[in-house]
């Protein structure tokens, strides 16, 4: 298995806990994908904004088909995520 060094929640500076924080403030936790992401700080920042538009910005699809979808690649693509 592949190790990645992280910054922890409790030493992240920054981008990275601005980062940390909102991840907390949604879900009540840092998942790992976060964590795996906090080496590069402006991607880390600009994947989330990503996300945020694809998931949550406006749509003909609804939230549920947009996470249906997700799910589906996820399982084709083998990711256990």
């Amino acid at each position: 298995m592949t190790y990645i060094k992280t910054i922890d929640i409790d030493d992240a500076e920054g981008i990275v806990k601005t980062e940390y924080d909102k991840g907390i403030r949604r879900s009540g936790r840092v998942y790992n994908i976060l964590k795996i992401m906090s080496r590069s700080p402006a991607a880390l920042k600009e994947s989330m904004r990503l996300y945020l538009a694809i998931m949550h910005g406006e749509s003909e699809l609804s939230r549920a088909q947009r996470e249906m979808i997700a799910t589906v690649v996820s399982q084709v693509n083998h990711c256990k995520y």
